[in-house]
């Protein structure tokens, strides 16, 4: 089976095009195998690249721990390179299928190839049970976990995050939490415990965002079902939201994650939030089974 190994920001994938090759096994147990670091090809997760009724290709993505995602921001603009530097769509407006429906993508081309995606990511859904969470409020914006006295508010002031949470959801469930110095807080101890904490039915992705001015943050991320990863692109759309709704940043945002920065925008002209950001080709290979 052939694959392409490619990037957004350092959050990497093993592509599969479809439309050229078929899936001999289950896509969750193949993305577990072929994303081990050790054994495997080395990745966050698989993105296979299918046939579409209603758009120029469809995406499907898996987490390194074989879970199937219903988005992934720093993926579909991976897809979209390939799509258009292998042939299957040589033109630079792309229409994506997703688990969140078909989104919208304008390619940046220089000398033939891709370098840089503009995604309409959609307008963000902020209905709490919609996202979900079962917390007992219509929105979670800046919802108080504890208070500043009480053993709760200990362990986040020990974890150099403020304790309270905002949630948003691109499609896929986000958890946004404030702190003053992003780059001390233990997130191999803290993304899994609030990814599979109780109020998340469906698990959620967890960032950690440090305000530089309402223009500018910094982010770290744990992502579900695949751990820290160097970028988050639908989690960036996610902090974008929830600073506007914290009135914490504006509505165009630079975001830098570990691997590389994004631009966002949330325009309140059609509410839909637009993610702009590199993709990258790494290598291709032959994985001897499918």
């Amino acid at each position: 089976m052939r694959f392409t190994k490619m990037h957004g920001l350092g959050n990497d994938y093993v592509y599969v095009d479809c439309f050229r090759e078929k899936i001999s096994t289950d896509p969750g147990d193949l993305a577990r195998r072929i994303s081990d670091r050790h054994f495997g090809v080395g990745s966050d997760g698989l993105i296979l690249i299918c046939p579409s009724e209603r758009a120029d290709a469809r995406m499907r993505m898996f987490n390194a721990d074989g879970s199937e995602a219903e988005m992934c921001g720093n993926g579909i603009r991976c897809v979209a390179k390939y799509v258009y530097d292998h042939g299957l769509a040589r033109k630079p407006h792309l229409r994506i299928e997703t688990g969140r429906g078909v989104l919208e993508l304008d390619l940046e081309i220089r000398d033939g190839r891709v370098q840089r995606v503009t995604v309409d990511m959609g307008e963000p859904i902020l209905d709490a049970a919609a996202i979900p969470t079962t917390l007992p409020v219509p929105r979670v914006i800046d919802f108080p976990l504890a208070a500043d006295g009480d053993k709760a508010g200990q362990v986040f002031r020990e974890a150099h995050v403020e304790p309270r949470l905002t949630c948003v959801s691109m499609g896929n469930p986000h958890a946004v939490f404030y702190s003053r110095r992003v780059t001390v807080v233990p997130l191999e101890q803290f993304g899994p415990e609030w990814e599979k904490a109780p109020i998340f039915p469906k698990r959620c992705n967890i960032h950690v965002v440090q305000v530089h001015s309402p223009d500018e943050v910094t982010m770290r991320t744990w992502e579900r079902g695949s751990g820290i990863t160097l970028a988050c692109g639908t989690g960036a759309c996610a902090v974008c939201v929830a600073g506007v709704l914290t009135g914490r940043t504006r509505r165009r945002l630079l975001a830098h994650l570990p691997g590389g920065d994004l631009e966002l925008h949330w325009n309140e002209a059609d509410n839909h939030v637009y993610m702009t950001g590199p993709a990258v080709e790494v290598f291709s290979g032959e994985w001897p089974e499918g």
